[in-house]
């Protein structure tokens, strides 16, 4: 997007040194609910709580799976709590910028009040499709109601989302 800096693995977020609010999705597979399973890499646990550092610091969002472990490991508010940052948590659902599954997602957002939050486009009803993980019943086998999305659909963010996201970083006060 224009107007953006956007730090990857190569760039190494850990190396912003600047003071615009940020918005983060460090990767989440050290803190989700599979994160027995997962393989991440020696420092990914550390780049989430980076993350979370950077923007009490400079103010921004944070985005993670809504279960995400982050949440308690780093002493984050849950939805209708604030931190002494003046941080608080809403939880979303992807589906509702255009996503194909629902994708609960939590925000830890600071530098802005949440009245300010952009508009948020609930969408009533069920997503046409679900994450790989879902759906399974006790047996193991999967339920086939709705299709399941792929591997990088899961990883993948919604262009409306990630304006979103952009237009709430923008917002935010930096907190230096």
């Amino acid at each position: 997007m224009p107007a953006t800096d956007c730090y990857d693995m190569e760039r190494d977020a850990r190396k912003y040194e600047g003071t615009a609010p940020v918005i983060a999705h460090p990767p989440c597979r050290a803190w989700g609910q599979l994160a027995h399973m997962a393989k991440p890499r020696d420092d990914e646990k550390d780049l989430a709580l980076f993350a979370v550092w950077k923007i009490r610091e400079v103010g921004g969002v944070l985005e993670h799976p809504a279960k995400s472990k982050l949440w308690a490991a780093a002493g984050l508010p849950q939805p209708g709590e604030r931190d002494a940052w003046g941080g608080f948590s809403i939880i979303v659902n992807q589906h509702w910028w255009g996503h194909r599954a629902e994708k609960k997602t939590i925000l830890y957002i600071v530098g802005m009040e949440p009245g300010e939050l952009p508009e948020i486009p609930f969408v009533m009803g069920e997503a046409p499709c679900v994450v790989a993980s879902s759906g399974r019943r006790k047996n193991g086998t999967r339920q086939k109601r709705r299709p399941e999305i792929t591997k990088r659909e899961r990883e993948a963010t919604p262009e409306a989302f990630a304006h979103w996201l952009y237009e709430i970083a923008t917002k935010c006060k930096r907190k230096h």
